[in-house]
């Protein structure tokens, strides 16, 4: 993982795809080596544009969390999560170009319509498709929380303070949202397909429709007699709605016109739901708001989506021409490969900077409260370190996504219990 991630660094090199030299800029060997194997190694056939858009929206997960997230220091010394978006509403753009789940949910979708159809063409049922998909998923979720439910009372005996712990928890179960929608998402794709098919791109329609719906009854006129529940109506709608948009695009209903129309569309249902029916500006939840727009999502996380996906649709062919560069390529699969790596341990690659920086006291970028312009650009020079930490943590928990290959039932067993015993912990059940 580490020598091929190298390759982000680089400009291009080696041999392009059709066979015409490149001058080489004094690239180590290694970097020459491990691109030109990754280039080897893709198939003709493969889709890079896809990879690249996928790449792309699994960047801005920790990027995001990095950069929109923030830690205040109590007099105990332990950590409380922050967010400079408290303080500095004006960041609040940032979130809309960091917040690419419409991007993810869209390729998800287009990218497991064509692996349903394989499967199936091969005679393969689909329980059984549905079934590798989600043990795939599942494997990492597994392995991160059930580390962490081990390192929990390791910690404590360090001296780090339980509210810390509980910090530190609460941020790692957070993306891990993403993965029970998703899987959720995912074992719909049957159905969906057949909605593309009759429908087309007006197949995701009906779930804008419904997140609509729900949203003017909690906020609209009657608002104070709705029950608190009624916002997780929008919770599956929400997220298939780019999902669906991926399928129909996945069976070719979904073309450049129709893409526009998402673009433009998308667009102005952003600017009318900022500016007329006053819809937080941010993204991501800020802490003392009780309005937020992305757990459940509201219709102004559609309208991104929407947006966003016309977009992705539109710049396909250009980024495939991209992406037929080498050290452009080898990032975007290594990235690809450890997807789930990233998204599950991304938040421990942050906590292992700011949690031995609390024993230090007020450190800028890390400790100190996300209230000032200077925390913001310390904040980015941190990233690197963030970075840094995570590539060393994903060398060893990326096996994690492999099968579990020699490991007996028992251990897994207790891989499920010591899971459900960190999900407590976090949840703030015990």
């Amino acid at each position: 993982m580490a020598t091929a991630a190298t390759a982000l660094l680089v400009p291009v090199s080696g041999t392009s795809l059709g066979g015409t030299p490149r001058k080489n800029t004094g690239l180590p060997a290694a970097v020459r080596k491990a691109v030109g194997a990754i280039e080897d190694r893709t198939p003709a056939h493969r889709d890079r544009a896809i990879d690249g858009l996928r790449a792309l929206a699994l960047l801005a997960v920790p990027t995001g969390h990095w950069l929109l997230g923030g830690f205040t220091l109590d007099a105990g010394g332990a950590l409380h999560n922050a967010s400079p978006l408290s303080a500095f509403g004006a960041l609040a753009p940032a979130s809309w170009v960091l917040q690419m789940l419409g991007i993810f949910f869209l390729v998800g979708g287009y990218a497991s319509v064509l692996s349903w159809r394989r499967a199936t063409g091969r005679g393969e049922s689909t329980t059984r498709w549905l079934g590798g998909r989600l043990v795939r998923l599942g494997r990492p979720v597994l392995g991160v929380t059930a580390v962490w439910a081990a390192m929990l009372p390791v910690l404590h005996g360090l001296g780090v303070p339980e509210a810390t712990l509980r910090t530190g928890a609460t941020l790692v179960i957070q993306p891990l949202w993403f993965v029970g929608v998703y899987a959720a998402v995912t074992a719909l794709t049957p159905y969906c397909v057949r909605a593309a098919r009759r429908m087309g791109a007006w197949a995701a329609a009906p779930l804008l429709a419904a997140v609509a719906v729900v949203d003017f009854l909690r906020y609209g006129p009657l608002a104070d007699a709705m029950p608190s529940w009624l916002s997780l109506l929008n919770l599956l709608p929400g997220w298939m709605f780019a999902y669906q948009l991926g399928v129909s695009w996945g069976e070719r209903r979904l073309g450049r016109a129709a893409a526009r129309w998402l673009l433009l569309g998308g667009a102005a249902l952003f600017a009318a739901l900022l500016v007329f029916f006053h819809y937080p500006a941010s993204m991501v939840g800020v802490p003392g708001v009780s309005r937020t727009n992305s757990h459940p999502p509201s219709l102004l996380v559609l309208a991104l989506a929407a947006a966003q996906s016309g977009a992705a649709i539109l710049l396909r062919d250009r980024l495939a021409r991209l992406l037929r560069r080498p050290a452009l390529w080898a990032p975007v699969v290594v990235i690809n490969l450890s997807a789930m790596t990233i998204l599950c341990w991304h938040q421990t690659a942050l906590l292992s900077a700011a949690v031995p920086a609390s024993f230090l006291g007020h450190l800028p970028g890390l400790t100190v409260a996300p209230d000032s312009p200077g925390w913001v650009l310390v904040r980015l020079a941190w990233l690197p370190v963030f970075a840094a930490a995570l590539l060393l943590i994903g060398r060893t928990t990326r096996r994690f996504e492999a099968p579990w290959t020699g490991v007996t039932r028992w251990w897994r067993a207790l891989a499920a219990v010591l899971a459900a015993a960190f999900a407590v912990f976090a949840l703030g059940l015990a």
